[in-house]
């Protein structure tokens, strides 16, 4: 399919066929095309989270309120955000510029040294949360004083960070969805899930929350509720 092929395709379906799997292939491929997503400074906060066994679809169905989406899925993928990962990502990144200096032979090469700075000193003061705020609080008023010298990225605590890596999740989910529309599967986002059950089914940590969850299949007319409509053009788009 063309790119604008796959855009209309790409449908929110909510009743799939249960004669039709997925074979598993298509949702290898679909995961590898998610990591791919860009996302905040190449943090790659995130994890996806491939549910394959029957007990394991069933738990899922019910947390997901047993909604048809995901009752008739042959496929779910829970998309889940990691922000308590920022230092475990931070020094992979460390590590790969030690081995780029290492193989260009210039530890003192101006890109080695700007990206060293930049994870290395950064990425701390954006991701670091103390347990009362304070960093938050730091953050907020040294970039407004910043701020009224020079263009900045504004300081941000808890809500901030969250906005943040949900967003970054939510590109690895298109990318997700988009490339299962390119192999002719449907799929539909669900945001009406109960997380507290969801993340005590996947065993993750109190620092993780989840994004969405995707159920996949091919797609039925039941499934698709109604024609597709969007606001007119000039509601959304403006030209500046």
């Amino acid at each position: 399919m063309t790119f604008d092929e796959i855009i209309d395709f790409r449908a929110s379906n909510r009743k799939f066929d249960p004669e039709v799997p997925v074979p598993a292939e298509v949702i290898e491929k679909a995961l590898k095309h998610a990591t791919l997503a860009p996302n905040s400074s190449n943090m790659q906060l995130w994890e996806f989270h491939w549910i394959k066994s029957p007990e394991a679809k069933a738990k899922m169905v019910e947390a997901c309120l047993s909604q048809m989406a995901a009752r008739s899925a042959q496929e779910l993928v829970v998309f889940v955000t990691r922000r308590d990962l920022w230092r475990k990502r931070r020094q992979w990144h460390l590590d790969w510029i030690d081995k780029d200096a290492e193989r260009i032979g210039d530890p003192n090469l101006r890109s080695i040294k700007l990206r060293r700075k930049y994870y290395g000193s950064l990425m701390p003061v954006f991701y670091f949360n103390d347990g009362f705020g304070l960093m938050g609080i730091f953050r907020r008023v040294t970039t407004f004083f910043v701020g009224l010298r020079r263009p900045i990225v504004r300081g941000e605590g808890h809500a901030g960070q969250r906005i943040s890596v949900h967003k970054s999740c939510a590109l690895a989910a298109e990318n997700f969805m988009l490339s299962c529309a390119a192999q002719g599967f449907h799929t539909c986002p669900m945001e009406g899930f109960d997380a507290k059950m969801v993340k005590k089914q996947l065993k993750l940590p109190r620092g993780a929350e989840i994004n969405m969850v995707i159920a996949v299949g091919k797609g039925t007319k039941k499934g698709f509720w109604g024609p597709r409509r969007r606001v007119a053009n000039d509601e959304v788009i403006f030209r500046h």
